[in-house]
């Protein structure tokens, strides 16, 4: 069996010969055509197979796969020296491209019709034996990976994520470039500005005990640039947030940054949709616009979420009026009480489900926020299951049925309470159940998500925070509600959602000083304060602000989605783990007193 079939990448738009190296061709390039020809390669011994007689090699690089034979008859310096190498080894090979033997083509590899006979070899270095095999689909812990980052980008996947996210960002800037951006490279240093995550912090040696802070995003920059009149700006850019992570966050990232100036909201996602259909058009993907907008409470009701993937079904109903009259007091109370709702949603084909199986889902619901998790199964008999049915009249049952479109082997899950609250209970249900049951999802599902909130109520803090951010301009007609009725306050906003994940986001900005002071009051700013966080974007709005909007597109989360991944540290040269850490280089670590005392800092004890 040929191993190398095990790696089928195809890097053939990338296969252009470079002039300024050691080979004359790519590991992914060599074809029929090139019977006949003398060429030299260079990579990394993948496979050695020794046969006695002849030894065959897969050669490695970034672009792909080519076998080389080695035969003691051509040149028996060259079969010792072939004889000594072992995988991860650098080589270069000179030698004369031939076909191979019949019924030796890897139709999996599109070098496979074709290899080369080697006429010369030098062995360029040696290596280690490598900590894990350098293949796609390893069964090898994580941490491994990332401990030995520099070998595991060897892996083809690995590469191939790499040279997408290059592509992408390409296009993107292309796409910008095109429409008369102005790449703009904002600062990494600059003011602590908390916009709902805790800045990194830097503390200067020139001025000791001040700080500066590493960016959580340009935001206040790019205000600050359409007010310097640059109008149309964007950048590529490295954003930072001292927040717990989790699979698509990492604590520094990449954002595509832009803003407009003289423009209303759908101006902006008009551009985004052109910027990015060029874009994505570049990877081969289509991107159907204009895209669909969903308002922002149409979204939770329907799909529990800001963020919906409309892929999978199971959309979110309100049955308070089936239940109005009911026998059962829990659904009865709430349908009955303003503010509290009774909701559900259909899972095709869980109702074969066994009772245990279904009442586990309730520790799920729980982790959602739910108390319980409240159930009724349509069996393959026409029966109806579940330990609530008792309390339901048949002609609830049958008004249940119609409502959800419930059919022989369905299970209908529930949640009472407040509207966010089941939006959020169902929402985390739904996403769970498409998981289990393994549920379809063709192609990608993109679409904006507009007019958020421009409040909601920290319980933590008993406190209004902001939705978005808290330059975020409030809708015109229901300014008045500031004073009377914060929370039913809309905004310009627009999220732009790919797959389920939010993978951008953006927003008209406040342009009025006083509006922006009176935003920050209700955030529970005094105005000293406002002024002492935000005195230059707040004095810099006084000199004529135009009306600006822009967006910000996280790279890192969309190349993840195109690459089909679950995480996006797999698009990433050198992500941190969840708990921050580089494995690699054992960061972040300690620094010496000396370091500490010229920034005039010092660490309190672990206990302290």
């Amino acid at each position: 069996m040929d191993c190398s079939a095990q790696i089928t990448p195809n890097y053939s738009a990338h296969a252009a010969v470079d002039q300024h190296s050691m080979h004359t061709h790519t590991c992914g390039e060599l074809r029929a055509e090139h019977i006949g020809q003398t060429v030299t390669l260079t990579g990394w011994v993948w496979r050695r197979r020794d046969f006695g007689g002849l030894i065959f090699v897969d050669l490695r690089d970034r672009e792909g796969l080519t076998q080389i034979l080695f035969d003691p008859d051509v040149n028996a310096d060259v079969f010792a020296t072939a004889e000594t190498i072992r995988p991860e080894w650098p080589v270069l090979i000179t030698g004369t491209v031939q076909h191979r033997s019949e019924g030796q083509t890897n139709e999996a590899l599109v070098t496979g019709e074709v290899e080369v006979l080697a006429s010369k070899i030098d062995v360029l270095n040696t290596s280690a034996v490598p900590p894990f095999q350098i293949e796609n689909h390893i069964d090898v812990n994580e941490d491994l990976r990332l401990k030995y980052r520099y070998v595991d980008l060897r892996r083809p996947q690995m590469a191939q994520n790499l040279r997408l996210r290059s592509d992408f960002a390409f296009a993107l800037r292309e796409a910008f470039h095109k429409r008369d951006f102005t790449e703009v490279e904002t600062p990494a240093l600059f003011k602590s500005t908390p916009e709902g995550a805790r800045d990194f912090l830097v503390p200067s040696r020139m001025q000791g005990g001040n700080f500066y802070a590493l960016p959580q995003s340009p935001q206040l920059l790019k205000q600050l640039l359409m007010i310097g009149g640059v109008e149309r700006y964007y950048q590529i850019t490295k954003c930072f947030r001292d927040e717990d992570l989790r699979a698509d966050r990492q604590p520094e990232f990449t954002q595509v940054d832009m803003e407009m100036s003289f423009v209303r909201e759908d101006d902006v996602m008009s551009e985004l949709e052109d910027i990015l259909g060029d874009a994505f058009a570049k990877m081969g993907i289509e991107f159907p616009t204009p895209l669909r907008k969903i308002q922002y409470w149409d979204a939770m009701d329907t799909y529990g979420s800001d963020k919906p993937d409309t892929r999978i079904g199971m959309e979110l109903h309100d049955v308070s009026g089936v239940f109005a009259q009911s026998g059962f007091k829990l659904f009865s109370s709430a349908a009955n009480t303003e503010g509290q709702f009774v909701k559900a949603i259909n899972v095709k084909g869980a109702g074969t489900w066994p009772r245990s199986q279904v009442d586990k889902l309730a520790e799920v619901a729980a982790g959602f926020g739910a108390k319980g998790l409240a159930w009724v199964a349509f069996k393959e008999d026409g029966s109806v299951g579940g330990p609530i049915t008792k309390f339901f009249s048949p002609e609830e049952l049958e008004a249940l049925r119609a409502e959800m479109s419930a059919e022989p082997k369905d299970l209908i899950l529930f949640a009472v309470g407040g509207r966010l609250e089941t939006d959020e209970i169902l929402g985390g249900m739904r996403l769970h159940m498409a998981r289990v049951l393994e549920v379809p999802r063709e192609g990608h599902d993109f679409l904006w998500v507009v007019n958020f909130p421009l409040f909601h109520w920290d319980e933590e803090t008993q406190s209004y925070a902001s939705e978005h951010q808290p330059f975020t301009l409030p809708r015109e007609e229901e300014l008045d509600l500031l004073d009377t009725n914060p929370l039913a306050m809309g905004s310009y906003t627009y999220d732009f959602v790919m797959d389920g994940f939010e993978a951008g986001g953006g927003g008209m900005r406040i342009h009025n000083a006083d509006l922006q002071l009176k935003i920050l009051e209700k955030l529970g700013f005094t105005e000293e304060r406002a002024k002492a966080q935000f005195g230059f974007l707040m004095e810099a709005l006084t000199f004529g602000a135009p009306p600006m909007g822009g967006f910000a597109l996280g790279l890192d989360r969309v190349c993840m989605l195109l690459t089909g991944s679950d995480s996006i540290r797999d698009v990433m040269a050198f992500p941190k783990t969840t708990s921050g850490s580089d494995l690699m280089s054992s960061a972040p670590s300690p620094v010496s007193n000396e370091q500490l005392k010229e920034v005039s800092l010092q660490t309190l004890p672990k206990e302290a």
